[in-house]
């Protein structure tokens, strides 16, 4: 049982919170993001909803895998909620692939737009709907003025905006809520069985409005992001520059 004094401090987090651009922290998505240990870089150890949330990637391989990593986040968003909404330039994404993060393809909605402006003015459109649980764009020169008004957009309907910044061209600052890069690494093979392995990450938030920003080194295991063991320290990029 909170205290009077606890309660005002409380609220006060609250009110910053919502000043700063986020959605008051809820628990709404309680047990639904498979984010594990992360969540505790986030104010009250609540993912950010009604917010966007800007991901850079150096490589096409950081590009694939920060898909991947996203598709995963999607998993809690969607569950139990409305359908996302995916806007690229090219026809690249493989949709049956979301299947392996528990995301059923029928679910999203792609669309392909050749221009920045155009995918900027669809994202801007899309963020503004009720009833979608996620939008999800490639912007690569994310400006400020734009970051802004995808944040307004998204704290009247409380859609969650995700934007994938390949080579991004202007890294300045921006309005998101969030800025993350995601690394891939090599297949984790539990108790060394044989096969494919899963599908593993190096992690890095390195903005977070209100929080602390932190690194991991993730695997998606049973539906979920699990922290690798220390043994398992090797990256593609790695590998890629001993074969080369």
């Amino acid at each position: 049982m909170l205290t009077e004094r606890e309660n005002i401090i409380a609220q006060l987090r609250q009110d910053i919170l919502r000043m700063q651009g986020q959605r008051p922290a809820t628990d709404r998505l309680a047990g639904k993001l498979p984010l594990g240990s992360v969540l505790d870089a986030f104010p009250h150890s609540v993912f950010p909803t009604g917010a966007i949330h800007e991901y850079i990637s150096a490589t096409p391989a950081a590009m694939a895998a920060t898909t991947g990593f996203i598709t995963g986040i999607l998993s809690g968003l969607m569950r139990n909620s409305g359908p996302c909404i995916w806007i690229s330039p090219d026809p690249v994404l493989f949709p049956p692939g979301f299947s392996a993060f528990d995301v059923k393809p029928d679910r999203i909605l792609f669309v392909q737009a050749r221009k920045e402006r155009d995918i900027c003015w669809a994202m801007e459109t899309c963020l503004q709907m009720d009833g979608l649980s996620a939008v999800v764009g490639e912007l690569p020169g994310l400006g400020f003025t734009a970051s802004r008004r995808l944040q307004l957009a998204v704290e009247k309907s409380g859609v969650t905006g995700f934007v994938l910044r390949p080579k991004p061209r202007n890294p300045h600052h921006t309005a998101c809520v969030s800025r993350w890069q995601v690394k891939p690494m090599t297949s984790y093979y539990p108790d060394d069985f044989p096969g494919v392995g899963v599908p593993c990450w190096q992690v890095e938030l390195l903005k977070i409005r209100g929080g602390r920003p932190g690194a991991w080194r993730l695997a998606w295991m049973n539906g979920s992001f699990q922290p690798l063991p220390d043994t398992h320290a090797v990256t593609a990029s790695s590998i890629l520059r001993k074969i080369g």
